[in-house]
């Protein structure tokens, strides 16, 4: 960790994450520029998760890792809020435990955010990756804004992508348990605000998006959270009677697609 100090805070929310916390921590650690600090957030763990916090705590430099030691699970969207609340750098980036990040995301990410003072929530593209996998070959940044009517239509980028400045007004919806960055990200550009992404793999998962275990498994809960936050922005005001209903009809068509490619899926797994 002698790498430059770049005045951003990452936080992770860790619930259950004993098992793939280590390699999220250490992707943020191999940064070709450091952030200035790595909020770790234990969402009100009951197994052996909050020691292996404490360990990796220990591990790196005093003082870099802070721990946020919530009593009770309350779900990704307010343990990234408490996250954020005892953040102090200028920027905040958020990452999965069950993810990682190529070692230029911070440099790649900071520069721009740093360039374009305007912009108050941008992100990147991300790629699968077996545990063995390398890191994709990376070329040069190109980062674009995203209208609003876009980002009704579809989540532009995963949350392990988000970069967001720290004194932002929004937050994700507190309680909010699935769809909450696609939320957040709606209520921001319905506000005026500049949204921008690149398509550059910065970010790494390591299972398909939807249809495997964890949050995303149930096709239907996404499903239902999707609903819920046409519901909200309609009842808000954000949206249109009229843009609200044409939403729910491209939501549903979008569900009856996922569950196909899912079912998909697991035949060829199956080898049927």
């Amino acid at each position: 960790m002698t790498a430059d100090v770049v005045p951003v805070s990452v936080v992770i929310p860790c619930y259950r994450c004993g098992l793939t916390l280590e390699r999220a921590v250490a992707s943020v650690a191999a940064q070709t520029v450091q952030p200035l600090e790595l909020i770790l957030v234990d969402d009100g763990n009951t197994d052996e998760t909050r020691n292996i916090l404490v360990k990796l705590r220990d591990r790196y430099a005093p003082g870099w890792i802070k721990l946020v030691l919530l009593a009770q699970n309350v779900g990704a969207a307010s343990a990234r809020n408490a996250g954020w609340d005892q953040a102090t750098g200028q920027l905040i980036a958020f990452l999965d435990a069950d993810d990682s990040w190529h070692p230029r995301k911070m440099e790649m990410h900071y520069q721009f955010m740093l360039s374009e003072p305007d912009v108050a929530v941008s992100g990147h593209g991300h790629a699968q990756l077996s545990p063995s996998q390398a890191f994709p070959r990376l070329g040069k940044p190109v980062f674009r804004g995203l209208p609003h009517f876009y980002v009704l239509l579809k989540n532009p980028f995963i949350t392990p992508s988000f970069m967001v400045r720290r004194d932002l007004a929004f937050r994700f919806l507190p309680g909010r348990r699935h769809m909450e960055d696609h939320l957040f990200l709606m209520q921001v550009t319905h506000a005026g605000l500049r949204i921008a992404k690149t398509t550059l793999p910065l970010a790494f998962i390591y299972k398909n998006i939807f249809g495997e275990a964890g949050l995303s498994a149930d096709l239907w809960v996404m499903q239902e959270g999707e609903l819920e936050n046409y519901q909200f922005l309609y009842q808000q005001g954000s949206i249109s009677r009229a843009t609200f209903f044409f939403f729910r009809v491209y939501s549903w068509i979008k569900f009856c697609r996922r569950v196909l490619i899912v079912r998909c899926r697991r035949l060829l797994q199956s080898g049927h």
